[in-house]
């Protein structure tokens, strides 16, 4: 009986990216199901997976050793085991924005919050304005800000977080943005480090309405609304982002291979590559590197750090 299934080898032209949450307190990674999921558009991926676009430079290597149990006179192989588990992943994202800085920056993002006028200069931004408060109805992509929206401008990016009020341990909604050690006096810190943040599409009476959900979902009470003029990283803080990523390489035949990592904890720090791009200008892309971390399979609770999966067409 021929039990193979039999295809020629996948002929792709590009990977795209998706990353999603990792609940860092809990060590609760993004699950991929291939049997449910394998095949779904790639601009619409199933919750709670974003879309961060196309990527270059796909590379996965191994460093798990494989070592063979030796016994007897002489000593011959009898079995083999794993001495070592271990696997990286680097590429370069061909665009950028919030979360490709995130990642790429292997540390904390920093928002750039607007300044108070008159501010002292800081690296990483001066004293904020003050932040606004939410006014119940708000959504995920709806903010209810009333006279407050004025504050604010179609195009502009705006954060959405808590006050930081001495908390220690992992911070920021939906995602881990930071991990604070000692206790910090600025109240606007975890919207600092926040990844909630989304570009205003409107505003219309009183109302903000963004362009993406927040990745937090529906904002609670306690959060509030700060304008953002850019982000930041800095090289050289202690922070390591860990994220979910799944890769996709689509075939010309319809198959299609796809790469799940459940845990990808950045290995190097922010680095990037000039492409030559013609009329004497060059494309800046960002290169990002990962180390995978291991999770059980709830199958048969197996350690596993990557699922490879390979749906036909």
């Amino acid at each position: 009986m021929n039990v193979t299934t039999e295809t020629m080898p996948p002929a792709v032209r590009r990977v795209r990216a998706y990353f999603a949450p990792v609940n860092r307190a809990a060590k609760q990674a993004t699950i991929f199901d291939p049997a449910q999921q394998g095949t779904f558009a790639l601009d619409a991926p199933p919750s709670p997976w974003i879309d961060l676009g196309w990527i270059t430079g796909f590379a996965r290597k191994s460093g798990t050793k494989i070592e063979p149990v030796r016994a007897g006179a002489p000593a011959t192989p009898q079995v083999q085991s794993r001495s070592l588990i271990d696997a990286t992943v680097a590429l370069q994202f061909a665009s950028w924005g919030k979360l490709q800085m995130a990642l790429a920056a292997g540390t904390q993002q920093m928002n750039l919050l607007k300044v108070q006028s008159g501010a002292a200069a800081a690296g990483s931004g001066g004293a904020a304005v003050a932040a606004v408060a939410l006014q119940s109805g708000s959504t995920a992509t709806v903010l209810q800000l009333g006279a407050a929206a004025a504050d604010f401008a179609a195009g502009e990016t705006v954060v959405v977080d808590a006050d930081y009020t001495g908390q220690l341990g992992f911070i920021g909604s939906g995602l881990s943005g930071a991990y604070v050690k000692t206790a910090l006096t600025d109240v606007d810190y975890v919207r600092r480090v926040s990844l909630n943040v989304a570009r205003v599409a409107s505003i219309a009476n009183g109302a903000v309405t963004l362009e993406q959900p927040l990745l937090a979902g529906v904002p609670t009470s306690a959060m509030k609304v700060s304008g953002v003029a850019g982000f930041c990283d800095r090289e050289g803080s202690t922070f390591f982002q860990e994220w979910s990523a799944l890769f996709v390489a689509d075939g010309q035949q319809g198959e299609r291979v796809l790469w799940h990592y459940p845990r990808l904890q950045s290995m190097a720090s922010a680095a990037e590559t000039s492409v030559a791009s013609g009329g004497g200008l060059e494309v800046v892309r960002q290169s990002a590197v990962f180390r995978a971390l291991p999770v059980q399979d709830a199958v048969d609770g197996e350690n596993v750090v990557c699922f490879r999966s390979f749906v036909a067409s």
